[in-house]
């Protein structure tokens, strides 16, 4: 029994080393999480002897961006980003892993941020195949964040039961993100708390609590939210976080995240330290305590050899990825014929803002 832990998602940059070297020191920092898949180059020894540190004491959560759930197509990159996870986590004993919601897609256009799917039988059961494949590799409990991005309220009003279902066969859990929740909140002028009450608190083990920013409107209409981790927790959040820590009886972990390069004045190290007292504050004036754990048990899942694939479902997501990476009229992705995309009702502010975000990560 005991309060959910606090920790905060690691970053290499010195700037962000310096902003919680008093936090380390303290001991405030109760676990670490880390994504493993994000560094392209070797880890300095001082960072693997902290990681080590950390999971030495089981106090090491592990966060993958790149593996790419819903793509439907398996590749290559697919087979040996899980080979490198393997490998990791033989290496360091990690608690759990966790993954995002979405699809990177495809040819040279996996960097950026995760697209949304529908929940259709067919994509359910290309997200349960990698699921499956990702559960194998690890042996411990495997996770899914919820998205920031949605193309349309369709896609924010079914995800939480989309995450349910295809959590269920590997008894996997949740990360709920509450800063991707105010995203689509703000984004589709939905009250945050008619959105998490959507959710399956019961499966939520970790929270993420983070900032971001706010992009200017094209049509003048709002501001876009985006999940930038580059700011200050909004007041918004915190409140929210008080009855989210009520409600969700299985959280373990409390996670803070901001980029590391986005720490860089004083002022901004201030401000984060500021956060991590306030969530810290929070979480013990809670009556949220940790259940008595339930020994994790993975189940035994059947499944083909060789990974499912659906061509037409690569096709449109080739398709579309290409479509926003040019900057397609708005009009032209609405009237085009998708079978698994209902682009028709998409939102013509966030086909722009994932135009934006893709232009960002491949500018050439």
């Amino acid at each position: 029994m005991g309060k959910p832990l606090l920790g905060i998602s690691m970053m290499a940059e010195a700037e962000f080393v310096s902003a919680i070297l008093p936090l380390l020191q303290t001991n405030l920092v109760d676990v670490l999480e880390w994504s493993f898949d994000t560094m392209n180059t070797d880890e300095p020894d001082w960072l693997s002897n902290l990681l080590d540190f950390y999971a030495g004491n089981n106090r090491l959560i592990g966060h993958g961006v790149y593996y790419s759930l819903f793509d439907a197509r398996w590749t290559e990159r697919q087979r040996l980003w899980l080979e490198k996870l393997k490998n990791e986590v033989h290496r360091r004993n990690y608690n759990h892993i966790t993954e995002h919601f979405g699809f990177m897609n495809t040819s040279n256009f996996h960097q950026g941020v995760p697209l949304p799917v529908s929940l259709h039988p067919k994509t359910l059961q290309i997200g349960k195949d990698r699921l499956y494949r990702l559960q194998e590799a690890v042996q411990i409990p495997v996770g899914i964040e919820n998205l920031a991005f949605s193309f349309s309220i369709d896609d924010v009003m079914e995800q939480g039961v989309f995450l349910d279902k295809l959590t269920e066969d590997t008894n996997g859990f949740l990360i709920l993100d509450l800063h991707n929740i105010y995203c689509q909140a703000c984004n589709f002028e939905v009250e945050i708390e008619d959105i998490i009450k959507l959710y399956p608190l019961d499966k939520v083990r970790e929270v993420h609590l983070s900032g971001g920013s706010w992009q200017e409107s094209i049509y003048g209409k709002k501001m876009i939210r985006r999940d930038t981790h580059d700011d200050a927790i909004p007041e918004d959040i915190l409140t929210v976080f008080s009855s989210v820590l009520s409600q969700c009886k299985n959280l373990q972990y409390v996670i803070v995240e901001r980029l590391g390069h986005t720490i860089d004045t004083e002022e901004k190290k201030e401000n984060f330290l500021n956060d991590f007292s306030k969530v810290k504050i929070l979480i013990e004036a809670s009556d949220q305590c940790i259940q008595q754990k339930k020994n994790w048990t993975k189940k035994e899942i059947r499944f083909p050899k060789a990974p499912l694939e659906d061509l037409v479902l690569y096709e449109e997501q080739v398709r579309l990825t290409k479509l926003l990476f040019d900057r397609a009229e708005v009009a032209s992705i609405r009237n085009q014929e998708f079978y698994y995309f209902k682009t028709e009702n998409w939102d013509q502010e966030m086909i722009l803002t994932a135009q934006n975000i893709i232009k960002k990560w491949n500018p050439y």
